[in-house]
């Protein structure tokens, strides 16, 4: 006899949707969520759908109503656990709106678990559609199977960063004057981080002066060559994943 196919199956879409999700939760699906699964996916009553609320964790569902403009499921196998991600923070200086999208998007799927979005004296952007941002954070970690979204602050100030900057948590600076090597820095001072990376015209001298002058600041560099404000934000954070972060933990 044939296998039982494998339920819910691995091409199931998944969605974040308003929590709590328990055991048989009935959850109505409306509004862009709805078009997508019903007019893109083409669900049937019966099709599975993974369901996260960044609560309780991911759930299998399976549709029970599917309808023109919603469609209803109920939760029947919770899959995982919210995960916990590793105390990383990345302090952004805003950059143009395409290419701060991207550092958005890679960094969800690199697991940080806050983005601080920071204004700089040669920030070419000053705003951020803190809605649009955060719509843009959700659908990246649908594609990537996180359970928990990452908390997005509202842009700050450099100066306000740094005065109100808890000692306990190492500041790792990019640098683009240079600094201490990336990897060995990140080893030798293990526990809650951050990585503060600047805009396209760099940091200032003043903001330089005022970083390094930060007792918890570390600066570093990122090799021989001048990186663009997303590149540097992309590769540090990668590196941090995969030498202090969650990388080496065996996945299932």
């Amino acid at each position: 006899m044939p296998a039982t196919p494998a339920w819910p199956p691995r091409s199931a879409p998944r969605l974040f949707v308003p929590g709590p999700l328990v055991q048989d939760a009935q959850v109505v699906i409306e509004g862009a969520q709805a078009h997508y699964l019903v007019r893109v996916m083409r669900m049937n009553v019966g099709d599975a759908v993974i369901l996260c609320d960044d609560a309780c964790g991911e759930w299998a569902a399976r549709a029970t109503h599917v309808g023109k403009r919603d469609l209803a499921v109920t939760c029947e196998i919770l899959l995982r656990p919210r995960e916990d991600v590793p105390d990383f923070t990345l302090c952004a200086a805003l950059l143009k709106k395409d290419r701060f999208d991207l550092v958005l998007e890679k960094a969800c799927e690199l697991g940080v678990a806050r983005i601080q979005p920071v204004l700089t004296r040669r920030c070419v952007a000053d705003k951020l559609n803190l809605d649009r941002a955060r719509a843009l954070l959700t659908e990246a970690a649908e594609q990537c199977a996180r359970t928990a979204l990452p908390v997005l602050a509202e842009p700050v100030k450099l100066d306000a960063l740094l005065k109100a900057w808890e000692p306990a948590r190492a500041l790792f600076f990019a640098d683009e004057t240079g600094g201490a090597p990336a990897a060995a820095t990140f080893i030798a001072n293990t526990g809650p981080a951050a990585l503060l990376t600047g805009p396209e015209g760099g940091f200032d001298e003043g903001e330089r002066a005022a970083i390094r002058a930060l007792s918890s600041a570390h600066p570093i560099t990122l090799g021989p060559r001048i990186l663009r404000g997303e590149t540097a934000t992309i590769a540090a954070t990668a590196l941090w994943m995969g030498v202090i972060g969650d990388w080496s933990v065996q996945n299932s």
